[in-house]
């Protein structure tokens, strides 16, 4: 029903926009109008403003608070709610609505029953509620629309005091996400270190957090060094850059300098395809095909090589992060003036002298940013990690060997039972925050470098 109201509310809205503007024609048209302030088109947009906006946002608030009033409705219509707990009166409440949906696997009891039948009631009740509620708003929003239609009124202003607060509002919904995101990650962050000292997790050179959850379980004490975790990141990010930038950063010169515009549209939707292909995709390849392929190499020259490798897992990120490198440095390329190349090779510079003493200083702040962006985003990589790297920190320079990192160990500690007042669940918070700020100090040192080295022409 609540896709039904929305579709109604916008046919409403155009159709006062219709109306509105048709009107403000007319009244424009008259003799005696005089000069108009807006043309007829922001009257319409006016009236489809005041229509379907006011009415979409009862919509969404209705929504946001019927199902807690509901329920606490349908509990105080239940005996057996009053003197249950809270986690009972959620029980009872899931029951209640698989009855009333007709999901119920075993005998409900009268109780159950009773709430099933106040539910759906109430449920029927506040709908049409809601859609007369909203279709009255809607309509009254049309009739002021129409009703405002004159030569002098500012249609226009509206509309765009209207954008301007959407804006205003999308801008602070960003925000308030950003600040969200922060503040949780460092109230559970404060918590695992009132359990564990931020020495030890800085500066340990163990991680080992399998702990007991349970009074039942068996588990060691756990260890808590972030070192191992780092390092591996450290390893696996490395050994993606080594294949990407080169790669990207080539690819770029060749697709700017020196391919055919035919070849050129060919071969760079081609490459960018890549960065549309799943991760999970990724992993596969990298279990399936790299990681096999690494050991009997490994095998080949004498090396034991593990069954997962920091070798795979870099590979196949490097060659996801290319089109990201690439694309990145084809419009850093690209935003060079023609006159700069054309001035080089006019004083009898080379192709190749003219690309690197020329094009790759003055493209420099853009290819930069690409690399530390790319950087960033094999930090913040999981899934061709978790199916490639394995689950073991080890500090190793070893490429044929198992490593972990960050995201894998944030998705180990997070996955089964979990109880988020232990060590070992509150470290994943850890874990990110550590995260979140090497990537923050990433993305500054790229903006710092572009506005650094930035030439304007």
């Amino acid at each position: 029903m609540t896709a039904s109201l929305l579709l109604a509310i916008l046919a409403l809205a155009l159709f006062a926009a219709f109306v509105s503007s048709g009107k403000a024609k007319a009244v424009q048209a008259a003799p005696s109008a005089g000069k108009a302030h807006s043309r007829p088109i922001y009257h319409g947009l006016n009236a489809a403003i005041w229509t379907g906006v006011p009415a979409a946002v009862l919509i969404l608030v209705w929504l946001f608070a019927q199902g807690s009033i509901i329920d606490s409705y349908v509990l105080s219509q239940m005996p057996a709610a009053e003197t249950a707990s809270a986690s009972e009166r959620a029980l009872l409440m899931s029951e209640v609505r698989q009855l009333a949906a007709g999901n119920s696997f075993k005998e409900p009891t009268p109780d159950i029953r009773a709430g099933a039948a106040v539910l759906t009631s109430v449920r029927f009740a506040v709908q049409w509620a809601m859609v007369v509620v909203a279709v009255a708003v809607a309509v009254v929003g049309a009739f002021l629309g129409l009703k405002v239609v004159t030569p002098r009124f500012r249609a226009r202003h509206s509309v765009e005091r209207a954008v301007t607060l959407f804006m205003m509002f999308s801008s602070l919904v960003a925000i308030i996400t950003t600040g969200g995101i922060v503040a949780s990650l460092l109230f559970e962050a404060g918590r695992f270190f009132l359990k564990v000292p931020v020495t030890e997790f800085l500066f340990g050179l163990r991680w080992e957090p399998q702990i007991a959850m349970r009074a039942d379980q068996v588990a060691g004490q756990g260890a808590f060094g972030v070192i191992p975790v780092l390092f591996g990141t450290f390893v696996i990010s490395l050994l993606a850059m080594l294949v990407a930038v080169p790669v990207g950063i080539l690819s770029a010169i060749y697709l700017t300098e020196y391919a055919h515009h035919s070849v050129r549209a060919v071969v760079k939707p081609l490459m960018e395809i890549l960065a549309g292909v799943p991760t999970v995709v990724y992993g596969f390849f990298a279990v399936l095909t790299v990681a096999p392929a690494i050991r009997t190499l490994g095998m080949s020259i004498g090396v034991t090589a593990s069954p997962n490798s920091a070798l795979a897992a870099g590979l196949v990120m490097g060659i996801m992060i290319i089109p990201l490198i690439s694309s990145l440095s084809d419009d850093a390329f690209a935003a060079v003036p023609r006159a700069l190349r054309d001035g080089s090779l006019a004083l009898g510079a080379t192709k190749g002298e003219t690309i690197r003493k020329v094009l790759l200083p003055a493209a420099l702040p853009g290819i930069v940013g690409g690399v530390l962006l790319a950087l960033s985003r094999a930090i913040g990589e999981t899934m061709i990690v978790v199916m490639a790297a394995g689950l073991i920190a080890n500090m190793t320079l070893n490429p044929f060997d198992s490593v972990t990192t960050v995201t894998v160990q944030i998705v180990t500690l997070l996955t089964g039972d979990a109880e988020f007042d232990n060590p070992k669940t509150l470290a994943a918070f850890a874990l990110g925050l550590i995260l979140f700020i090497v990537t923050l100090i990433l993305n500054i040192i790229a903006l710092g470098t572009v506005r650094k080295y930035r030439e304007k022409y």
